[in-house]
């Protein structure tokens, strides 16, 4: 398979798993990008980790030169693709209307966190891992949003089919997904971070995709709208307090492994197109589910 047809697929299939309903108006995802390569090389063999950076290239390189290696893949952005993260948090304007605010409400929110995270991301050091691509000659790409959409769409779907009236219901529930298991033996599985595991659980918001966390003041607004959990990937110290304010349940899902699902499920999906050897690297595990 050559690289610009993995990267099609990666945002053909990011589209088809976007929570958003309007699809259409989906073109690609900024943080999503082929970083260093020629679009037309010959992707057999891929390294990927939740971060690809110094290391993980060389680590890349060494593996290449040992046993053939063709495109180190993170999933975090890194160059042009981490400048642009707020952008794609776009994406949550429809998660907040879908909850039940209003888009006026939810559009002012997102505006003032982008503008937030955009100015975080500017000063940072973008290139410095696509210049060690370029100077090692390896193709290097990441898929962000993507693979996070896939976690989306997962988690929604499952909680949905098993219908869980209590906290701890949740998170057995999360426990017999391999990944959150795995990451349970080190001390980082799903983790009830607010409320009680006795609790009702309610409406549920599900924080996986749109880039980075949303607006922390819209808490309050979320449980005027009847939410009760949020099933997330992390929150910050601000944000949780905001919850904690708002009396919503809080699970962290947990970060890496959540990311570790959204790219072993998107990673399935291409494996039915065309089998790529994936060596995993950075909190990331291949588990096939194909």
């Amino acid at each position: 398979m050559k690289l610009s047809r993995f990267y099609n697929l990666i945002v053909k299939f990011g589209t088809d798993r976007d929570p958003r309903r309007n699809k259409e108006a989906i073109k690609s995802y900024s943080d999503t990008a082929i970083l260093y390569g020629k679009p037309d090389t010959e992707i057999n063999k891929i390294l990927v980790g939740v971060d690809m950076e110094v290391g993980e290239l060389l680590l890349a390189d060494r593996i290449r030169q040992k046993d053939g290696l063709d495109l180190a893949l993170s999933h975090h952005p890194e160059g042009k693709a981490y400048v642009l993260l707020h952008e794609v948090m776009q994406l949550q304007v429809d998660l907040l209307k879908q909850a039940g605010l209003s888009e006026l409400v939810a559009q002012k929110l997102l505006n003032t966190r982008m503008a937030e995270v955009e100015r975080r991301v500017l000063p940072q050091n973008h290139e410095r891992c696509v210049d060690v691509a370029r100077i090692l000659n390896m193709p290097f790409m990441c898929m962000h949003t993507p693979a996070d959409n896939h976690v989306y769409w997962y988690l929604k779907k499952l909680m949905l089919e098993k219908k869980p009236k209590l906290i701890q219901n949740v998170i057995d529930i999360l426990l017999e997904i391999p990944e959150y298991r795995d990451a349970q033996k080190n001390k980082t599985g799903p983790a009830l971070i607010l409320g009680s595991p006795k609790r009702k659980v309610g409406k549920i918001v599900f924080e996986m995709t749109g880039g980075t966390e949303g607006p922390k003041d819209v808490f309050d607004k979320l449980y005027k709208a009847g939410v009760r959990t949020l099933i997330s990937m992390h929150l910050s110290e601000d944000h949780l307090k905001k919850a904690k304010e708002a009396n919503l349940n809080a699970i962290i899902a947990g970060h890496i492994s959540s990311d570790s699902l959204g790219l072993n499920l998107l990673l399935d999906r291409i494996d039915r197109i065309e089998e790529i050897e994936v060596v995993g690297c950075s909190g990331f595990k291949r588990i096939k589910r194909s």
